[in-house]
């Protein structure tokens, strides 16, 4: 226990050196904001078109910044915008030391051209020669063989760009695509079964379900050539020049398009195109380190796509992050500044070769839920060692009951079920909010029971189903449902699975089993919560069948739902503010670690040997406390708290018992006397406090967490090993119950207050320290609390409770020590101390106690 005590001082002493450190760079990097850059507007003429022999203008955008040569980034735009569209982002950048170069991608806004969806003979050789141009720039900083340090950066759209130009092209030191996708193919087409051979991939790309909708919106936002859906953007300047049909798109790619959305099916020469703008078909070519960012909230480009990226970059670094944002939502603030963050120090250490190798860890989001049905998700970031895949870390199989049922698909798909409204953002979070609608008649449920515990489900869950019909055929959307405990259900994010199957049974008794993938999701079940799959026979987002038949569906199997082991990040607010308490408490940092190095070794001396009373929790001895004005708070205290003990520390406002308390924790030093803990003395950082629990000023709960993941976080914090906290024990000395997995917020005052002394207790503490622990009680629970102490301290601990409320510390506590100005003026058991009084209550001994010293001064 002592080494691992002095190992612990000696991670303390580092980590807080780091943390000045660190937060002194935060902090002056936030006072002295980014740095100064100039932009220069140009219209680029570039070699282009297959063979690169064809000259084509590109609308473009140079950031300086104030000292160059710098590493260069190509920022490419989302489908639909400009390059006014990324302005922030390189303006961003540039401020950080980066030479940015955007640009408008060719038949969108003011650039030349048509549209060829990211073809290598169009856009990716449109970004080669830029390529081009940036290496002859003098604000661009050259690698050794001659050749820009540059990173290529892009959401959706200009993502899938990024992937593309960093294979087919070496020149690209880092690669940082976001919300974009591995194969068009599936990604328009998704079929969600699952074969042996390819896990995550559909038995036949062709035989899929067209996302009707999302390939409506692309098609008509190419039409007019920018300016983002819904908008008018920015038309032709000559409509004379342009097929009405297809707008700015190229003739070749637009017939393609009208074919295929009329037959519902993708062709061979279809699947050529799509393969030949798709990142799947390059990267075993890309050895630049890629930072792959996915959002959970995307109807569009799922989870999915990232993770067939991930795994098919096999030649250099890759990372994944997932956040709750994509093309339904732009996530919430903090989530998206963790991106940003993440994708700065990508660039900072690939390009810069700043900062240390970032590694594989995964980061992600769980979404929470809903809180009454607003937009406001609850979501909390986590971090995990390396990335685990679409599988997670574990699995857990949850049962679902119901039995075989009849579902019956409309002609030509109406009406439809409404499970997300594509791209418009808010208005998609609020239909998977509980206002999603599935038509009676067509769909069938499956519900599990109540969950015992909270499940986090992230990545893909999957489930074996059977399915007939009497065409052989069925085209099917699969839907997870959170349902809470008063019935209200909650489709994550939207999210459905779309699946086409063939060769089917007409007679479900003799229907082969079938799994099926579901959407990739991070999202928290809790307890007392369901999970309820939906198999609906049509939805407004896709291509549904056109004749009306029914069919019969049943599950076959447990849901397998996926589990990542993972760390809670601190949220963006928490970060801050332990950086700026660290700055304020430590400028400059090399001071305070010279001053925590002799402290420590001070406290090496000082706790070698055991004190007298080394079985006694407390022992307090002339502790006196003078601050530099003058004032002085304690004056001679002299008390004992012994095993076994509830005692209580009484005293008006002024009395000196927080200065005690802070005293007794190690926040503050005494000018004079003793206080030990078990023979120990305390000071700042003392191993003895290790055996104190202490609840002051506050409990600091996590309202978005559950009561038990709240007190898991707390201990983890602690660096001690999760044996040792004692969970159980102390769950069930404060009384919990199941109570302890439902989340804070939706605890009364009583429950935030009973779960903070849990926290406080545990590790089983042998003193505990409370601070108004009865604070806005009711009766009820005050007295529920009286049992709660007493019941810990009877097995040989003590506890120590400082309240203004006199009734209940004369019915709560053994013992009790009043003070007043800075002095102790009565102490002992409660009914001695109640015996020097006037009257028979201890109001009326304290009154009098109080009294008397002000008189004697």
């Amino acid at each position: 226990m002592r080494k691992w005590l002095a190992k612990r001082r000696a991670w303390v002493i580092a980590a807080a050196v780091v943390l000045v450190v660190a937060a002194g760079g935060l902090v002056w990097q936030q006072a002295t904001g980014p740095g100064g850059f100039e932009k220069h507007e140009e219209r680029l003429t570039v070699q282009s078109g297959p063979g690169r022999v064809e000259a084509i203008t590109l609308d473009t955008a140079l950031y300086v910044p104030d000292v160059t040569p710098a590493p260069a980034v190509l920022l490419a735009h989302g489908f639909g915008g400009t390059k006014d569209s990324v302005d922030s982002q390189a303006a961003e950048l540039a401020g950080a030391g980066y030479t940015v170069l955007t640009y408008t991608a060719r038949g969108f806004g003011d650039s030349e051209g048509t549209i060829h969806l990211n073809q290598p003979d169009y856009e990716v050789n449109d970004a080669r020669a830029l390529l081009d141009w940036l290496a002859a720039r003098e604000e661009v900083e050259l690698d050794r063989a001659g050749d820009p340090k540059v990173a290529a950066v892009g959401g959706s759209y200009g993502g899938a760009l990024a992937l593309l130009l960093a294979g087919y092209d070496d020149r690209v030191d880092a690669v940082v695509p976001q919300i974009t996708w591995n194969d068009l193919s599936t990604a328009l087409y998704p079929n969600n079964v699952v074969t042996p051979e390819t896990p995550f991939e559909p038995t036949e790309p062709h035989q899929g379900v067209l996302k009707r909708t999302w390939a409506g919106l692309f098609f008509a936002s190419g039409m007019s050539g920018g300016g983002g859906f819904f908008q008018n953007g920015n038309a032709p300047a000559d409509p004379t020049l342009y097929d009405p049909a297809c707008g700015r798109w190229d003739p070749g790619v637009c017939a393609v398009y009208q074919r295929i959305v009329a037959s519902g099916r993708l062709d061979e020469e279809a699947m050529t195109l799509l393969d030949g703008a798709s990142p799947k078909t390059i990267l075993d070519r890309i050895t630049a380190p890629t930072l792959l960012v996915q959002g959970e909230a995307d109807t569009l480009f799922g989870l999915d796509q990232a993770d067939a990226n991930a795994r098919g970059i096999t030649g250099a670094p890759v990372r994944v992050a997932w956040y709750a944002g994509g093309h339904d939502a732009t996530g919430p603030e903090g989530d998206v500044n963790r991106v940003n963050l993440l994708t700065g120090q990508w660039l900072n250490h690939y390009l810069k070769g700043e900062g240390e190798v970032p590694g594989d860890s995964f980061t992600y989001s769980t979404v929470t839920g809903v809180r009454n049905r607003q937009l406001d998700m609850s979501t909390l970031g986590y971090v995990a060692d390396a990335y685990p895949g679409l599988d997670g870390s574990t699995s857990s199989d949850i049962a679902l009951n119901g039995p075989p049922q009849p579902i019956a698909s409309p002609p030509n798909g109406t009406p439809a079920a409404l499970s997300s409204l594509p791209s418009v953002g808010a208005l998609s979070s609020l239909v998977s909010s509980g206002l999603s609608l599935d038509l009676p008649g067509q769909f069938a449920a499956f519900q599990s029971e109540a969950l015992s515990a909270p499940l986090e489900i992230t990545g893909t869950p999957r489930v074996t189903v059977k399915a007939a019909s009497p065409t052989g055929e069925a085209t099917l959307y699969f839907k997870l449902y959170d349902v809470s405990d008063d019935g209200g259900a909650t489709l994550p994010n939207g999210l459905i699975a779309p699946v086409k199957l063939t060769g089917l049974s007409t007679d479900i008794a003799a229907a082969q089993p079938v799994e099926v993938r579901l959407p990739g999701i991070a999202h928290r079940f809790e307890a007392g919560h369901k999970l309820r799959l939906v198999i609906a026979t049509a939805d407004q987002a896709y291509a549904n069948p056109v004749e009306p038949v029914t069919y019969q569906v049943a599950v076959a199997g447990s849901l397998a739902a996926p589990v990542v082991t993972a760390d809670v990040l601190p949220s963006e607010d928490s970060v801050w503010k332990i950086a700026l308490i660290v700055v304020l408490i430590a400028i400059p940092g090399g001071i305070l670690a010279a001053w925590l190095i002799a402290r420590y070794r001070n406290r090496r001396r000082d706790h070698s040997v055991y004190e007298p009373d080394a079985d006694t929790p407390l022992v307090v001895s002339g502790l006196r406390k003078t601050y530099r004005d003058g004032f002085v708070a304690v004056d001679g205290v002299d008390f004992r708290v012994e095993r076994g003990q509830v005692v209580g520390l009484l005293g008006p406002n002024g009395a000196g018992k927080t200065t005690t308390l802070r005293t007794l924790m190690g926040l503050l030093q005494p000018t004079g006397g003793t206080m030990t803990v078990f023979g120990h003395k305390v000071g700042p950082g003392a191993p003895v406090l290790s055996r104190l629990g202490a609840l002051v000023e506050g409990p600091g709960l996590l309202p978005h967490l559950s009561g038990m993941d709240n007190l898991r976080l707390y201990w983890r914090s602690t660096g001690r090993p999760a044996e040792e906290a004692h969970f159980d024990e102390v769950v069930k000395i404060a009384d919990l119950g199941d109570r302890i997995d439902r989340k804070v917020r939706k605890y009364s005052h009583g429950m935030k207050q009973r779960i903070a002394i849990a926290q406080a207790m545990l590790g089983l503490p042998e003193l505990l320290v409370l601070d108004e622990p009865t604070d806005g009680l009711d009766p009820p629970q005050i007295a529920e609390m009286r049992r709660v102490l007493h019941d810990y301290a009877r097995d040989g601990r003590a506890v120590l409770v400082s309240s203004h409320l006199l009734a209940e510390v004369e019915q709560t506590c053994t013992h009790v020590v009043v003070m007043s100005r800075g002095q102790v003026v009565g102490a002992g058991e409660v009914a001695d101390v109640i015996g020097t009084g006037t009257g028979a209550r201890l109001e009326d001994a304290f009154l009098t106690l109080v009294e008397n010293v002000g008189s004697r001064t």
